[in-house]
């Protein structure tokens, strides 16, 4: 049974990389500030996605969220926990207005960094396997070097083919997320990188590329939504359900 475990995501508007454990039967809960109210999106296996409003740049938050599970600690019913931080700071794409922001804060990396330590900490005093993501980023200095990389497009035949076309933004992004943008993973708790199954990208600039330069807030949460072949493929390496069975049969 699922359906009394649990996985967390923080920094996370869209739920996308929730979905695949939702439909399993977890209890998951998305995590961000974009949040107005506590939502709760059910799914036929009995499993859920509840949005909640949470300020994650405030460590006392990321406190009250570690004691709201605190007594599920140790019976494993934390199933798995992800995050993806704030990158603005942090991502080498970014490096031309570093010295800017540096004038104004000599601390802003440092603090952006800390927001994505702190979510390894959380997770690890969970005792379950997560991984947190962020691109080619500066965090590579300020942490640590990440332990995996990735492009949306290795992953992208755990997609259906009749579920190719993305359900929310097909104008955005190519079918099977068949789009290159090397993503980076810091990970712990013994998660369990998942096999590629690769498609072939589209040729020249991908259409997530070309529409999805803009500063607004529409364009960065669709830039920033976990694709959905690696959220599928994740969500078969690491669910611990799975791993079970497959223990049994074999």
């Amino acid at each position: 049974m699922t359906n009394d475990k649990y996985v967390i995501s923080l920094y996370d508007y869209t739920g996308e990389a929730l979905r695949p454990w939702a439909d399993a039967g977890y209890q998951c809960i998305a995590y961000d500030i974009q949040h107005d109210n506590t939502v709760v999106e059910t799914f036929n296996s009995g499993g859920s996605i509840m949005y909640k409003n949470a300020d994650l740049h405030n460590i006392g938050t990321l406190d009250k969220i570690h004691d709201s599970f605190d007594d599920l600690v140790g019976h494993g019913r934390v199933a798995f926990a992800m995050a993806f931080p704030v990158c603005t700071d942090l991502a080498v794409s970014g490096a031309a207005h570093f010295k800017r922001k540096r004038e104004r804060d000599p601390l802003f990396q440092r603090k952006a960094s800390n927001y994505a330590i702190w979510c390894a900490e959380l997770f690890q005093a969970l005792g379950c396997p997560y991984f947190i993501e962020n691109p080619v980023s500066v965090l590579s200095t300020l942490w640590r070097k990440p332990d995996f990389k990735f492009h949306p497009w290795q992953y992208g035949g755990y997609i259906p083919d009749d579920q190719a076309e993305h359900p929310k933004w097909p104008d955005y992004i190519a079918p099977y997320d068949a789009y290159p943008k090397k993503t980076c993973l810091w990970t712990g708790g013994n998660f369990v990188m998942p096999e590629i199954c690769p498609v072939y990208p589209e040729e020249g600039h991908s259409r997530q590329h070309l529409k999805l330069g803009g500063k607004s807030m529409k364009t960065k949460n669709i830039r920033s939504a976990t694709p959905r072949g690696f959220a599928q493929a994740v969500w078969q390496a690491n669910d611990p359900v799975i791993w079970k069975y497959s223990n049994l049969v074999a």
